[in-house]
């Protein structure tokens, strides 16, 4: 009896055979692995400033809007509070966009595309974001951690004086990006799709950039659970916990998780278009008119309390702390309040996207999970799959980023049940908004310089 032949291995084309060997051949050169070492090293320090960093907003955000008003009497801060602290994040963030090398980073209403990175920019990036999140701007920290982490990679290239390189430059921005990024999200594994869909960047190629970004991100997602668990210092993750295990998928789930996700997929875009129209509306003066955006944001929050009754800080926020007292007892949301704060979120949401700094994501997650829990009560929609669907399509319909979204969604529900209608919702959201027409294009950013007759000159 002849023993049985090994199979052949399977024959590949020549430009996958090249592309491969030129992955082999990168990861046997001393410098790429350099790189590697590097990537690790870096990812505790940045971890470490990114934690103290959010504990520093998270901090500062709870004595503007819970301690201080309470020492002045109030049990939840009254409607005119938003005004005169979103004026001084108007006032702040001007000044750092017309003043600081980087504009105190890119502006959130053209996504999370925001170029390379810098280290001249950090100064401007940290005080612009100190200004916009703590003070009320309806905006996340992702954007801000991710600009703060990928300056600081190439802060300490530079102080150990490590040759610059364009490659070298894009890799350890990918790898301090990841690092500050590693537990905002509640999981490592978010981080890096994140960034794997944000770099575009795809076959060997992609492995080259994200090796890096996935050491880092483990070795910052550890660095941030143990630190927090030894300070006892709290910097807010994003996640959700249900009160109820959630139900079988039916045909009911399915077939209107398909129509909602169409729906609010064009609304976000809406939504997000109009916060494009607010960054061009703010580039022709930018002092002046970041400081009336921020204002207008402060007067939707003041309208939503006045509307409502309930607090402002379920408009004047990132809507993380809404998220979770949403999903823990949807019913204490009346079909008012419901409305009222998608209106009110969406409008103070649109004017920080082209105003103030921040990231898209936080807030629109929450404005998801709103829309479906309003829409829940249709006939066969839980308000778990309804939720899920919701913040599935908020999310990919603003990121434009389908894969990054299923998994964050996916991981902030911690469940496996609802998977499904998150997958159709967020393909559906992303069809239905690439088909909308654009919005309109980021235009030039002004600089200064010296003309030649000594005068300032704008480009």
């Amino acid at each position: 009896m002849t023993p049985p032949r090994a199979r052949p291995a399977p024959d590949r084309g020549p430009a996958e055979s090249v592309e491969a060997d030129r992955l082999r051949d990168l990861l046997r050169t001393p410098a790429y692995r350099k790189v590697l070492i590097f990537s690790a090293l870096i990812g505790i320090p940045i971890s470490l400033a990114a934690f103290w960093f959010l504990v520093g907003l998270h901090e500062l955000e709870h004595v503007l809007w819970a301690d201080v008003p309470k020492a002045l009497g109030w049990d939840t801060p009254p409607a005119w509070w938003p005004l005169p602290l979103l004026s001084v994040a108007g006032v702040l963030v001007g000044l750092v966009v017309t003043r600081l090398p980087g504009s105190g980073g890119h502006v959130p209403a053209y996504g999370l595309h925001a170029g390379g990175p810098s280290a001249a920019a950090l100064p401007g990036v940290v005080i612009a974001a100190a200004a916009s999140l703590p003070l009320g701007a309806a905006l996340g920290p992702e954007a801000p951690l991710i600009a703060f982490g990928g300056g600081l990679a190439l802060l300490f290239r530079r102080l150990v004086r490590v040759p610059a390189t364009p490659q070298s430059t894009a890799l350890l921005g990918a790898a301090g990006a990841a690092a500050g990024i590693a537990a905002i999200f509640g999981n490592p594994l978010v981080a890096a799709v994140l960034l794997i869909e944000v770099a575009g960047v795809g076959g060997p190629q992609l492995f080259v950039v994200m090796l890096p970004a996935l050491l880092s991100s483990g070795v910052g997602a550890v660095v941030f659970t143990g630190f927090g668990r030894w300070t006892g210092l709290e910097t807010g993750s994003l996640s959700v916990h249900f009160p109820t295990p959630p139900p079988r998928l039916d045909t009911g789930d399915v077939v209107w998780s398909i129509v909602l996700a169409a729906g609010i997929g064009a609304l976000v875009h809406l939504v997000i278009t109009g916060g494009r129209l607010a960054a061009a509306f703010v580039a022709d003066s930018p002092f002046v008119r970041t400081v009336i955006c921020a204002v207008a944001a402060g007067g939707c929050a003041a309208l939503y309390t006045v509307v409502t009754g309930r607090t402002p800080v379920e408009v004047a926020s990132s809507g993380q702390a809404s998220l979770a007292e949403l999903a823990a007892d949807p019913h204490a949301w009346s079909v008012g309040a419901l409305l009222a704060v998608l209106l009110f979120k969406s409008a103070a949401y649109a004017l920080c996207l082209g105003s103030l700094r921040g990231g898209l994501v936080f807030p629109v997650l929450f404005l998801g999970a709103a829309a479906g829990v309003l829409l829940a009560p249709l006939p066969g929609l839980g308000v778990i799959p309804g939720a899920a669907a919701g913040m599935a399509a908020a999310a990919t319909a603003a990121l434009r980023l389908p894969v990054s979204s299923v998994a964050l969604v996916v991981l902030v529900l911690g469940n496996s049940e609802t998977i499904p209608v998150v997958i159709l919702a967020a393909v559906t959201a992303f069809v239905t908004a690439e088909l909308l027409p654009p919005g309109p294009s980021p235009k030039p950013r002004r600089r200064r310089g010296k003309a030649p007759g000594g005068g300032l000159v704008r480009a």
